[in-house]
């Protein structure tokens, strides 16, 4: 039944060192989103459009108002915060992000000509919602995913402990 529960022998908060250099992607992928967020926003509320205004207002190409700019400061913010702590929390938080925007996009979709649509999404918002939300998997699933890893890879010994316990020996001529 454990088996069943867990087929790999890893969990996906597994810790790994923030000086690591697969924490530089994650940083890096957390900060320029992060940053590509906080300047929406900020222009957002610069051109002073109303909080649940649904009309024409574009900032940077994408339709805006007041709550969708204060959102996208505060996501980009939290994207900041994992940018700070970087290793295994950025990577994580770049997952779990990167699949609310992608469910944020479908679910935007299906409100664009309704009432319920209070952040004004229109058909370009619905397309960057779906680029972030994979760039952001992209880089929160980087070097943590995949079927070649390789053998320094922390995330490939966490699942596989019993050649990863082997490799030394090999390397040290044991065989």
């Amino acid at each position: 039944m454990r088996r069943l529960l867990h087929p790999v022998n890893a969990k996906l908060d597994e810790h790994l060192p923030s000086d690591h250099k697969l924490s530089k992607v994650y940083r890096v992928g957390a900060g320029l989103t992060g940053l590509l967020l906080v300047v929406f926003g900020i222009l957002g509320l610069v051109h002073r459009i109303g909080f649940f205004d649904t009309g024409g207002d574009t900032v940077l190409a994408l339709n805006t108002n007041g709550s969708l700019s204060i959102l996208s400061i505060c996501i980009g913010g939290l994207l900041f915060a994992g940018m700070v702590i970087g290793g295994t929390f950025a990577s994580t938080l770049n997952i779990v992000l990167g699949l609310l925007f992608i469910a944020s996009g479908f679910v935007n979709l299906a409100l664009l000509d309704t009432q319920l649509n209070f952040l004004a999404f229109r058909m370009p918002n619905v397309l960057f919602s779906f680029v972030v939300g994979v760039m952001l998997m992209w880089f929160g699933m980087y070097g943590r995913i995949g079927s070649a890893l390789p053998h320094d890879n922390p995330y490939w010994r966490a699942r596989h402990p019993e050649q990863a316990d082997r490799e030394p020996l090999a390397h040290q001529g044991g065989g």
